[in-house]
């Protein structure tokens, strides 16, 4: 029933603003991790015991979502609804990724001192903050607040839409497999980790449509839809084959430049963001954010 798939839609995002997140103690992320981290070791042959890891893991979060909303809606289409909103809200972040992103950036507003800032980092961003000053700070945490829109929030929310008017159990499901893989990678996908690559492939896969569905919606809400047509060899600087559409798109729509130090320049402007620029492109992601929950409900509506 659309109604329910679209409640469920409102609500996830009703509850991401008013509590961020689950509890820890049981949050399905963090409960899914757990499953992961007996993965995260030496094998003899880590490609194969990799590969299960990428088949395995992200079908059972998918079954056991799925199932879950399927046995609530036998009793009532609502409380299907409202075990689809939950799985929604556990697989969806945007106000977390908000948040940790505004903390950052004013937290160096006093460039003289910035081991706040640097702290505060290590929460958004995987690099060494140890060293950065505070344009390169600033230029992490504009980039982490870009890629994340599109892990965090797009690549589930999308993936429940697309199956929304098929069945309301097959979408949470989606949602719950695409969150399982993200999780997959984030955990096993690096390259001194033999065991994530084939979770690393598939999340590459996974996140091909959701990276540049973010670019565009990021346009959108700056009125600059265009732009997107206009980042394709900035994008492609990241080694990421996805990370780098949101990344760049943002660059270039806040006209300026954002760098991982070693590892790509999107020089989407001449100078490195300063503290209202940088503010200015967490805006944007709150917008992109709030874009991509309004087009799920409709389309999930209809």
């Amino acid at each position: 029933m659309p109604v329910t798939a679209a409640a469920a839609v409102v609500a996830a995002a009703a509850l991401d603003r008013g509590f961020a997140e689950p509890p820890t103690r049981v949050h399905p992320v963090a409960l899914f991790g757990r499953l992961v981290s007996p993965v995260d070791r030496e094998w003899s042959r880590p490609t194969l015991v990799g590969g299960v890891a990428a088949v395995a893991l992200p079908a059972l979060a998918a079954v056991v979502a799925a199932g879950a909303t399927w046995a609530a809606t036998l009793v009532s289409p609502w409380l299907g609804a409202a075990v689809a909103a939950l799985a929604l809200f556990s697989t969806t972040s945007l106000r977390m990724l908000l948040d940790a992103a505004e903390t950052v950036v004013s937290a160096t507003a006093d460039e003289s001192d910035l081991d706040a800032a640097r702290y505060e980092l290590r929460a958004l961003a995987g690099r060494d903050p140890s060293s950065l000053s505070a344009a390169d700070i600033r230029s992490a945490a504009v980039e982490s607040a870009a890629e994340n829109l599109a892990d965090g929030l797009v690549a589930p929310l999308l993936a429940f839409t697309l199956l929304a008017p098929v069945s309301l159990p097959l979408a949470v499901g989606a949602a719950a497999w695409v969150k399982g893989v993200n999780t997959l990678d984030s955990m096993l996908g690096y390259r001194h980790k033999p065991v994530g690559r084939v979770p690393a492939r598939l999340d590459d896969a996974v996140m091909w449509l959701p990276s540049r569905v973010s670019a565009v919606l990021l346009a959108v809400v700056a009125g600059a839809p265009a732009t997107v047509t206009r980042v394709g060899e900035l994008a492609r600087r990241p080694s990421s084959p996805n990370s780098g559409w949101p990344m760049a798109t943002l660059a270039v729509l806040l006209e300026t430049r954002l760098e991982k130090p070693g590892h790509y320049l999107l020089d989407g402007g001449p100078e490195a963001p300063d503290a209202a620029t940088a503010a200015r492109g967490v805006r944007l992601v709150s917008r992109a954010g709030l874009l991509a929950f309004a087009v799920a409900g409709v389309v999930a509506w209809f």
